[in-house]
């Protein structure tokens, strides 16, 4: 058994008895019947029975159904069906949140000052850009996609498509033109929204060209709403179809009223990271999403109404979804657009007070390069209302914990969190009723039946094994689209176990229920038998001052022959000596184990991530092992395509 590590935060009885979670419990053993002891037993009742979890939580949250539903669950995965004969609307869920009390959003930018949108705004804005839809010709089931920056339009252009039953996709202005063809041309929109440029970092980014480019590729487009954002008095000019959103709002609107859709019906499509080959285009489902985001977002993030909640994303990643679903409990939702790092790294931490955040989400490597770079937000910023910090995107080493509470703020709830855009949620995250151990993931959510599997597929605690899902949850796809057989759908879920959903990373579940994820399972490295998370690598090399990032992969090669190279890049003014790597080395060999240690310890001038922030291990592997660059990795889905040449290079002389 492993060693239990340093507790970091305890809830008090106060924050225990008023979060959310606790008045659900409560509510489950008045209105059911059913008596929990513990999380621990909450968590069993509701994965070991999950048609009277799911019924509970529509009941609890009083779902308006336009129909009732027959069942609850029928079929097992991958083809569990959830509350047939029911219908309902998701954005109507939302707008039942409205309130002359509190802003709907708050918005900032680089360029932006921060600003209020009333309910009031955001309702008339929403119903009249939903009447502009309909007279688009757009009807239930047809696309609407966007390629806009994280601003209040692109939340009015999803709530308007949603509340007319419309299917949303949208992609950031960012992405390079061949990968927004390759994600909306799968999905044949009518109408698109887009600005015509952004700025990040200080600079301008002038996207009208890539907008006419997309109108070229995507000949089901029958208008397209542009969004002088970047020149607020620049006209729309050889846009085909194109209107401005200052014309499209013009549209007579009367009262917002919402199309009723089945539960099943699709709400967006998301893609996966497209690291290789065209992304797959996940869809989800509109009562799926609403029954998973009011759970998560009430009792794993406590979010209460009249709360600021806020994380930092582009509109191409699934936590801008996520962040749009904090307005179903209540809450204001806070965006900004513009580089957290710009004009350097506190102007979030700048933002968090002015806006009085009082939940903060944001990426594992921001906290660890706010760590890196001595920033202390909890010196230089009033921080008072901030109840939670939410981590994803990677797993958060144990050294960033303890920044969080020794920096930031002692008595704070740091939810580290792990999901997928496969499911639009967490898994695994935040309990309000549990301490936070250093280095943990607290627990698995509610109805989620998540194990880790070894080899034989047998179910392992206290031991690194691949994650599984054994029971179905609505916010599992629907479908993949253009994906009638499933083909795709199952290769990337259920190909190892029948009907178990394995999700690609390794996960470590503890005694106490709590969760250590440790990076991609087709990522990971096997060293002489042994398991070895990329994450733990990246703790190890991360505590070096001399190194900005890393990316280390284990190529497997003919005879039985291994070879784990490390790639790193040095901070400015930093040189890659022989007492640099012998420290590399022997904090690895210290903290770990002589297996961790890498072969050849290798300088590159970049290190190659997805647009949305994610390294491309795998891709970089494959590279490796002699995969053309078309087949191992798709430059126009990446941040910083040109950091392949490199790797391209270098795999010349690999001997396989």
């Amino acid at each position: 058994m492993t060693e239990t590590p340093r507790q970091l935060w305890q809830p008090s009885e106060t924050f225990a008895r008023n979060s959310r979670l606790y008045h659900y419990l409560d509510w489950l053993a008045r209105e059911k019947g059913l008596h929990f002891q513990n999380y621990a037993e909450a968590w069993a009742w509701s994965v070991e029975h999950p048609a009277a979890f799911w019924e509970s939580i529509w009941l609890y949250f009083d779902i308006v159904a336009h129909h009732p539903y027959r069942s609850v669950l029928s079929g097992t995965m991958p083809d569990a069906q959830w509350f047939e004969g029911s219908t309902l609307n998701y954005a109507e869920h939302i707008f039942r949140q409205r309130t002359d009390n509190q802003p709907a959003i708050l918005f900032q930018s680089e360029r932006h000052a921060l600003r209020e949108v009333s309910w009031q705004e955001l309702e008339l804005s929403v119903a009249r850009m939903a009447a502009f839809l309909k007279a688009a010709g757009v009807k239930k089931g047809d696309r609407v996609v966007a390629f806009l920056p994280n601003i209040p339009e692109a939340t009015i252009a999803f709530l308007a498509a949603c509340s007319i039953g419309a299917v949303w996709s949208s992609c950031s202005p960012d992405f390079g033109a061949n990968s927004v063809v390759d994600r909306f041309q799968q999905i044949e929109p009518k109408v698109l929204f887009a600005v015509d440029g952004y700025q990040y970092g200080g600079k301008p980014y002038d996207k009208l060209e890539v907008v006419r480019e997309l109108c070229g590729q995507l000949p089901t487009l029958e208008k397209v709403v542009i969004l002088p954002y970047l020149n607020e008095e620049r006209p729309v000019a050889d846009i085909p179809n194109g209107i401005s959103w200052a014309q499209a709002m013009q549209t007579a609107a009367g009262a917002l009223a919402f199309e009723a859709v089945p539960f099943g019906h699709p709400i967006w499509v998301l893609y996966s990271s497209g690291t290789t080959g065209i992304p797959k285009a996940i869809t989800h489902s509109q009562g799926g999403v609403l029954l998973e985001h009011l759970k998560y977002l009430a009792f794993h993030n406590d979010v209460q109404p009249g709360e600021r909640f806020f994380w930092f994303s582009t509109t191409g990643w699934m936590m801008w979804n996520f962040v749009q679903a904090s307005l179903l409990v209540g809450a204001t939702i806070v965006l900004y657009d513009g580089s957290p790092g710009y004009p350097n790294l506190d102007v979030l931490w700048q933002f968090t007070q002015k806006a009085g955040i009082n939940h903060f989400g944001t990426s594992a490597p921001y906290l660890v390069a706010c760590m890196k770079a001595g920033i202390e937000p909890g010196r230089d910023y009033d921080l008072s209302g901030l109840r939670s910090i939410g981590s994803t995107g990677a797993p958060l080493p144990p050294e960033a914990f303890d920044y969080v509470y020794e920096k930031i703020k002692e008595d704070l709830w740091l939810c580290s969190m792990s999901g997928g855009t496969d499911v639009c949620t967490a898994f695994v995250g935040g309990c309000p009723l549990e301490p936070v151990y250093e280095g943990e993931v607290q627990c698995r959510a509610l109805g989620c039946s998540l194990y880790a599997y070894d080899e034989a597929g047998h179910t392992i605690v206290d031991e690194v094994g691949e994650m599984v899902i054994t029971e179905p949850m609505p916010s599992m796809p629907i479908y993949f689209w253009n994906d009638p057989d499933k083909q795709k759908y199952l290769e990337s879920y259920f190909e190892m176990y029948p009907g178990i959903w394995r999700h690609g990373d390794w996960v470590r579940i503890t005694p106490r229920g709590s969760l250590v994820i440790l990076g991609r399972s087709d990522a990971t490295l096997n060293r002489q038998g042994i398991r070895i998370g990329t994450a733990e690598i990246y703790r190890a090399v991360d505590k070096i001052k001399a190194i900005k990032d890393s990316l280390i992969v284990n190529l497997e090669l003919s005879g039985g022959r291994h070879y784990m190279p490390l790639f790193v890049l040095l901070n400015e003014g930093q040189k890659l000596t022989d007492a640099v790597k012998d420290q590399i080395r022997q904090v690895l060999r210290s903290e770990y184990s002589p297996r961790h240690v890498p072969d050849e310890i290798i300088e590159v001038k970049d290190i190659p991530y997805t647009i949305s922030g994610k390294k491309l291990e795998a891709p970089v592997k494959k590279i490796l092992l002699g995969y053309p660059i078309g087949k191992a990795a798709n430059p126009d889905s990446m941040r910083n395509p040109e950091s392949l040449d490199f790797f391209v290079a270098f795999a010349k002389g690999v001997e396989r």
